[in-house]
């Protein structure tokens, strides 16, 4: 599925006023390093075959049983962080140390989603790692720089889901792994529950912020929080 593909679908998906499937826990890490001349983030590019299929990620999926922890539902906090670790060794054979992943964001898509991933995305440092890809799941890896990896995205060269890249449109503001994760440690995460609109020119992904985001109305006057997803370059709007 192209980023183009998939924002044409939520235009689909939001016109025909349908709810998606029950949602399913899943848990992400955005692995960081200092590179050359700026921090870099390793990217998988999934199997064209599976969820979000051709599109660049960070190491992640869903949450299995064997991930919850005690006195937790599955959505929980500590059962996504174990759920991460795993999957970042599952995918690119990453030895991540659970205590260290801090926690991001967290993402909740709109109900007309068909398959709907309810996300903690956390952040760690692994600055010497060695990546081994399966050739199944994942068909590629990269270290990019956030603003190189957006820079590819509106080139078209690669595919992006809406939460990659408002992840990497905020890492793009921090140029080391000491200050992105001194930077993450001292906030809170933020919650992105997303409603979707579309206008004439194309779907927009509202949050919490947005004048519009009450209602899932994109026109409504005030202030913006949310990613216009109109043809060619993509467009990140915040401000009261």
């Amino acid at each position: 599925m192209t980023d183009e593909k998939h924002a044409n679908d939520l235009t689909r998906w939001a016109k025909s006023g349908k709810e998606g499937t029950p949602p399913v826990p899943a848990a992400t890490v955005i692995v960081i390093r200092d590179g050359t001349n700026e921090l870099e983030c390793l990217m998988l590019r999934r199997n064209s075959k599976i969820a979000f299929g051709g599109m660049w990620v960070f190491p992640g999926g869903r949450v299995d049983p064997e991930d919850q922890q005690e006195g937790e539902e599955l959505s929980g906090l500590e059962t996504a962080r174990c759920a991460a670790t795993r999957e970042a060794k599952e995918e690119a054979q990453l030895a991540l140390e659970t205590s260290e992943l801090l926690t991001f964001s967290h993402w909740t898509p709109p109900p007309i989603t068909p398959k709907r991933f309810i996300t903690w995305f956390f952040i760690a440092s692994a600055q010497d790692a060695e990546v081994v890809i399966d050739g199944g799941e994942i068909h590629e890896h990269d270290w990019k720089s956030p603003a190189l990896a957006l820079q590819q995205r509106d080139a078209g060269e690669i595919e992006l889901a809406p939460p990659t890249w408002i992840t990497l449109h905020e890492l793009s503001q921090w140029s080391t792994v000491k200050e992105a994760m001194d930077q993450v440690g001292r906030r809170d995460p933020e919650h992105f529950e997303t409603r979707i609109y579309v206008s004439e020119k194309g779907p927009s992904a509202l949050w919490k912020g947005d004048a519009g985001w009450p209602e899932g109305n994109g026109d409504a006057p005030g202030s913006r929080h949310r990613l216009n997803m109109h043809k060619g370059r993509w467009e990140y709007e915040r401000h009261s």
